[in-house]
């Protein structure tokens, strides 16, 4: 009995000293503050510039029901939360409005958004093929409704030929067929190598239907 309290005893006394050894080298506890997700829209806010300039996702605006289509009009808008910008006197605010045009973002001119590019179809067709295409407004632009949306666009992608290589091969060469060779149309080439570039007449027609781009790559592209 007096080996087990003994045991007991210097657990305790163990257990004791433990104690007061965390207590005197660990820190007083505090509560850590909990870190704030940032939003991702955040990256896109540039921080103290002006709210009007500000990209489309980096704020809120009421729709204006009197918007009249293609007209100039006014919209009341809200920077969102994180979001820091200021006025023309250099002054922080939330609230403020911004102008543009009243219209629909697939409605805008080409050369205010960016769609994806096709790689399958043929640009030289007739008629012209079309394609699905992506497109995505600039960060600049202020637009109704989606900012992203499908559009149907002419085949457009070029796969590396030149127009002006294929043109003086058509015109030193040509009557080798360099020039079908070149825009990948072997079954042509061999047909004018063999025949001497059609007696001349071939090589003739080819260099003024190259000349005015009626003759294109095999692969339909565009030339460059």
């Amino acid at each position: 009995a007096g080996s087990l309290m003994a045991t007991k005893h210097s657990q305790t006394q163990s257990m004791l000293e433990k104690s007061l050894t965390s207590t005197s080298t660990n820190t007083p506890y505090s509560k850590a503050a909990e870190p704030t997700e940032m939003p991702s829209y955040v990256t896109k806010c540039p921080s103290n510039g002006l709210c009007s300039r500000l990209p489309p996702d980096c704020m809120t605006c009421n729709t204006n029901f009197s918007c009249v289509y293609g007209k100039p009009a006014t919209f009341d808008c809200k920077v969102k939360p994180y979001v820091h910008c200021v006025d023309q006197n250099n002054s922080e605010q939330e609230n403020f409005t911004i102008n543009m045009t009243c219209q629909f973002c697939w409605q805008l001119p080409t050369t205010d958004y960016v769609c994806t590019n096709s790689t399958n179809c043929m640009t030289v067709s007739c008629p012209r093929q079309r394609y699905n295409a992506t497109c995505t407004v600039r960060d600049h632009i202020h637009c109704l409704g989606n900012r992203v949306f499908p559009k149907m666009l002419y085949c457009n992608w070029t796969g590396g030929y030149k127009w002006s290589t294929a043109l003086a091969l058509s015109i030193t060469l040509g009557g080798f067929g360099a020039d079908r060779f070149y825009l990948g149309q072997w079954r042509e080439g061999l047909g004018k190598l063999f025949s001497f570039g059609g007696l001349g007449i071939w090589t003739l027609i080819d260099v003024l239907l190259i000349g005015v781009g009626y003759v294109g790559p095999a692969d339909g592209s565009l030339y460059i």
